[in-house]
C-alpha cells in the first residue's frame, strides 16, 4: 500500500520533535518552553466548552501570549504578528481574525486565570528550590496601581467614578493660593475624569513574580480586592503577607487570620488600636496590642490580638503591625528585611506600564480592555518565569568566583522580553551557540557596575496631598470593653 504523503506542518511538526543542540531553532526551544509550562491539555478539562469550538484551550494560551509580547502598538497589527509566531511554533493558529480573538479572551480569560494561576505557582515551587521561602515564611506583598484607558464611552461608563471630585478630600487637594486656581473660568473649562483601571497585584517577594492579581475600575476598594483573592486563592500555610500603610482595618486582618496565615503591615495615624495594661511603651521586640473597633464589638466579633514593633528602615522610624505574636518567629531584623522587599513590587508596576509599554492601555472597548490588561499582566509573569527558570539552572559553585549565584533581584524585565521578542522575530532561523533563547534568558540581568553617581532625580516636587504617616492611635481598654472581653468565645485569632 502506498504511504500517504504528510502534510507540511506535520513535517515540520515531527522533525521540530527530532531537534538537537548543534540544529535547533528558536521555534524549537519556544516550543520546548511552552510544552513545560503547559505539558498537559487536561488541565482545562473542567472548562465546557461549545461543541464547535475547534481551538485547543493552550494554543489560545499560547496566542494570547504572544499578542501581548508583540512590540507592535496597534492591537490588529499585533495581532497579525502573534498568528504568523504561531504558525511556526505550534504549527497553526487558533484563530483567524481579531476580531474571534478578542471574543474569545472576553468570554474566556476569567475561566482561565485560575487555571493558568495554579500552573504558574507550581512552576514557581518547581524552580525556586531554597527561594521559595525566606527565613521559613513564603512572603507575598500586596499593592495597588492604576493603566490609564482611551477615553470611550464604553470605558467612562464602565471605569470612571461617578462621585469624582464630590469626595470628602476634593477640597483638600485644590490649591488654597489666591487667583492660582478660579471657580469659574469659562474659557478653560476642566476636563471630565479619565477613565482607569485599577489593579491590585499580589507578588512573590523572593522569587519577584507575580502570584495574582485582581482588576477593577479606578474607584475600585484595594483592600476589598484583597480580601476577594484571600478567599479565592491558594496559598502555603507559611504565607506572609506583608503590605503599606493603605492595607489596614479589621475586615482585611480577620480574613488573613481566619485562613491561619499571617501579615505584616505597617501603620499609623490611620489605625486605633488597644491595650490591656497601663504601659504603652513599645518594647524592642513589641507589644501585644488589641485590633478591635466599635462596629466588630457591636456585631459580638472576637478583638485581634496583634505585635506592635517600631523599627527603623533607612534614615526614618516606622511603626509594623503583626499578627505572629512570638519574637522568636519573626523577629525585628527580618520585619526590616521583609518591608525592604515588599518595595519590589513598585518595580514590577514600573516595567508594566514602561517596559510593556501598559502605561495607556489600547482596548476601546472596557471588557477588551480588562482582557488586554490581564493578559498583560500574565505574559509578563511568564517571560519573568522563563528567565528565572534558566537563570537558577545554571550550576553555581563556590570556588568558581566569576559565576555569581542566581538572584531573582538581578533578573531584568527589559533584556527578558529583548529576549523574547528577537528570537520571535527569528523563529525560523538556526540559533548559533550563546545566541539561542536559553542563553540569552540567562543573559537577562540588570548591569553589574559601580556608579559614580546616584540615579535619584534632581528634581522631585514635593506631593501636597502625601501627609506623614504619624504614630498609631493606642488607648487602654474601658471597663466595659473588658467585660464584654471575658464574655467572648476565643477563637484562634482572638485575644
Amino acid at each position: 500500500m502506498a504511504r500517504k504523503k504528510k502534510s507540511k506542518a506535520a513535517r515540520s511538526n515531527s522533525q521540530r520533535r527530532r531537534w538537537t543542540p548543534a540544529n535547533c531553532s528558536h521555534a524549537d526551544q519556544f516550543l520546548e518552553l511552552q510544552r513545560w509550562l503547559l505539558p498537559e491539555e487536561s488541565i482545562f478539562a473542567n472548562l465546557k466548552r461549545h461543541g464547535n469550538t475547534g481551538w485547543l484551550s493552550s494554543h489560545l494560551v499560547w496566542l494570547a501570549l504572544c499578542w501581548s509580547w508583540s512590540e507592535c502598538t496597534c492591537v490588529t497589527d499585533a495581532f497579525i504578528q502573534a498568528g504568523e509566531w504561531c504558525r511556526l511554533i505550534i504549527g497553526g493558529t487558533p484563530l483567524s481574525s481579531y476580531q474571534g480573538l478578542m471574543g474569545a479572551l472576553v468570554r474566556w480569560t476569567d475561566p482561565f486565570l485560575p487555571v493558568l494561576w495554579s500552573v504558574l505557582h507550581l512552576r514557581m515551587q518547581e524552580i525556586a528550590g531554597k527561594m521559595w521561602s525566606v527565613g521559613g515564611w513564603v512572603p507575598i506583598g500586596f499593592d495597588g496601581s492604576r493603566s490609564t484607558a482611551p477615553r470611550t464611552e464604553s470605558n467612562e461608563q464602565a471605569l470612571c467614578a461617578p462621585n469624582y471630585g464630590n469626595g470628602q478630600t476634593a477640597k483638600y487637594r485644590k490649591k488654597k493660593s489666591k487667583g492660582m486656581r478660579r471657580k469659574k473660568n469659562e474659557k478653560n473649562k476642566p476636563q471630565p475624569q479619565e477613565p482607569q483601571a485599577w489593579i491590585t497585584l499580589l507578588w512573590h517577594m523572593s522569587l519577584r513574580l507575580p502570584w495574582m492579581w485582581k482588576l477593577g475600575p479606578s474607584n475600585a476598594s484595594e483592600r476589598a480586592h484583597v480580601i476577594e483573592m484571600l478567599g479565592e486563592g491558594e496559598f502555603p500555610e507559611t504565607t506572609l503577607f506583608c503590605g503599606d500603610a493603605g492595607f489596614v482595618g479589621y475586615p482585611l486582618w480577620a480574613q488573613i487570620a481566619g485562613r491561619g496565615l499571617s501579615f505584616l503591615v505597617r501603620v499609623g495615624a490611620n489605625v486605633s488600636l488597644l491595650t490591656e495594661t497601663t504601659d504603652c511603651i513599645i518594647r524592642r521586640h513589641g507589644s501585644l496590642v488589641l485590633c478591635w473597633p466599635l462596629t466588630a464589638q457591636k456585631e459580638n466579633l472576637p478583638p485581634l490580638r496583634l505585635r506592635l514593633v517600631r523599627v527603623r528602615i533607612g534614615r526614618q522610624w516606622m511603626w509594623m503591625l503583626t499578627n505572629v505574636l512570638e519574637p522568636s518567629r519573626l523577629t525585628s531584623e527580618q520585619i526590616v528585611k521583609f518591608y525592604k522587599m515588599r518595595w519590589g513590587i513598585e518595580i514590577e508596576f514600573r516595567g508594566l506600564k514602561q517596559t510593556l509599554d501598559r502605561t495607556k492601555l489600547r482596548c476601546r472597548n472596557s471588557q477588551r480592555l480588562m482582557a488586554e490588561l490581564n493578559w498583560s499582566l500574565l505574559a509578563m509573569a511568564i517571560a519573568e518565569l522563563f528567565a528565572l527558570k534558566e537563570q537558577l539552572a545554571v550550576p553555581y559553585s563556590k570556588s568558581n568566583a566569576q559565576t555569581p549565584p542566581p538572584d531573582p533581584k538581578k533578573r531584568s524585565l527589559a533584556n527578558t522580553i529583548r529576549a523574547l521578542r528577537y528570537c520571535l522575530l527569528h523563529l525560523h532561523e538556526i540559533s548559533a551557540p550563546g545566541d539561542d533563547l536559553r542563553s540569552r534568558l540567562r543573559c537577562a540581568v540588570t548591569d553589574s557596575y559601580i556608579r559614580n553617581s546616584s540615579k535619584r532625580a534632581r528634581f522631585r516636587p514635593q506631593n501636597p496631598d502625601k501627609k506623614p504617616l504619624g504614630d498609631p492611635k493606642i488607648r487602654k481598654l474601658t471597663a466595659k470593653e473588658k467585660k464584654k472581653l471575658d464574655t467572648l468565645t476565643p477563637t484562634k485569632f482572638a485575644a
